[in-house]
Formats: C-alpha cells, sequence, structure tokens
C-alpha cells in the first residue's frame, strides 16, 4: 500500500532539490502555482485543490494526488467532497481514473489519519 504522507514529504524533498539545480524554472513554477490554486478569486483556493486533484487523479500522477489531497485538506476540504472530486475524475478518466480514484481516498485517509 502506497504511503502517500511519506509520497509528499518525499516530493517537496524533490522539489526542494530540483529548485537548487534549476531555481529560474523553479521559481516561475511557484509563482504560477500561487498565482492560480494558491489564492482567492471567482473560484475558492478549496474548489481549485479539488480541480487540481480530479487532474491527478486522471492522469495518474502519485506525487500529484499526495501534494493536492494535503493542500485539499489544508483548505477545508471534507471527505464527501474528495469523494465527489472522485467521482468528477471517474467520468473524465474511467478505469484507470478509478483505480487512482481509490489511491486518493487512501490518500485522504492517510492525511487524516496523520494530522
Amino acid at each position: 500500500m502506497t504511503d502517500f504522507v511519506q509520497v509528499g514529504k518525499d516530493l517537496a524533498a524533490g522539489m526542494g532539490t530540483l529548485a537548487k539545480a534549476e531555481p529560474e524554472t523553479m521559481a516561475a513554477f511557484k509563482g504560477l502555482m500561487g498565482a492560480t490554486a494558491g489564492k482567492e478569486g471567482e473560484l475558492s483556493v478549496k474548489m481549485k485543490e479539488l480541480i487540481a486533484l480530479a487532474i491527478a487523479i486522471t492522469v495518474r500522477c502519485d506525487g500529484c494526488i499526495a501534494h493536492h489531497v494535503k493542500l485539499c485538506i489544508e483548505a477545508g476540504a471534507t471527505r464527501g467532497e474528495v469523494i465527489e472530486t472522485i467521482g468528477v475524475a471517474q467520468l473524465m478518466g474511467g478505469g484507470p481514473a478509478t483505480v487512482y480514484g481509490v489511491e486518493a481516498l487512501k490518500a485522504y485517509d492517510q492525511f487524516m489519519d496523520a494530522a
């Protein structure tokens, strides 16, 4: 079973390493994250993170799932909202999104247990 809390920690460490290796690109990427999902706008941060989670599920990215589940929780998303987000990802991504939707729900539960 994937330990998504650890995946999130490993991703953060790897992003730090990459930021040292290519600071200009990573600074631009961080700026893009802050300018889009990281601030309130017409969509709330929570809604943006749920959208990001749905995309992470459909593209089958464990690191993205860990990252965005954590941010969904920090933005106040409930388990029910995550489950509905998984449903939207299933609609758009079919069987593979269903498999990664299971992983996303595991990630949510793991992060909540770790809190």
